[in-house]
């Protein structure tokens, strides 16, 4: 199973402050154990909303809106994406997170991913599957 560890940004990672020396040798040392575990599939942080944007769908237009975006509670720090065995184990991860420990506060949400095969069977999901091998491969 797979799941996406989020950290929700706060004022101070929109504020753009890096982490502290302490807070990023915690972090690549938990970044290590989920390695060390064979469970870790993909993570990176994210600056600020400053630097970033939206695209909005409506109307069948699109508009792009810059930011940064006022709302923190809407945004993201960093994430990790891990494959675990079960949803317990994927909860019992993010306790294991500095930032709990350290100087940060944050809060990690942990939302499933869907994969395709949990789609119905069919043409649009086998073109999925392709588009997964071909990833997973390196292939563009």
């Amino acid at each position: 199973m797979r799941f996406m560890m989020i950290v929700k940004a706060n004022k101070d990672s929109e504020a753009g402050k890096m982490p502290s020396e302490a807070l990023l040798a915690a972090m690549a040392k938990y970044n290590e154990e989920l390695v060390n575990a064979g469970i870790l599939v993909d993570l990176a942080g994210l600056q600020s909303s400053s630097k970033g944007f939206r695209v909005r769908f409506s109307g069948g237009k699109t508009s792009i809106i810059d930011g940064p975006f006022a709302e923190t509670k809407e945004l993201i720090a960093g994430y990790w994406v891990i494959n675990v065995k079960s949803r317990q184990e994927a909860v019992d991860w993010p306790e294991k997170f500095p930032h709990q420990r350290l100087e940060r506060e944050g809060e990690n949400r942990g939302p499933s991913i869907f994969r395709a095969g949990r789609f119905c069977p069919g043409e649009a999901v086998d073109h999925h599957k392709e588009v997964g091998k071909k990833l997973a491969a390196g292939k563009k």
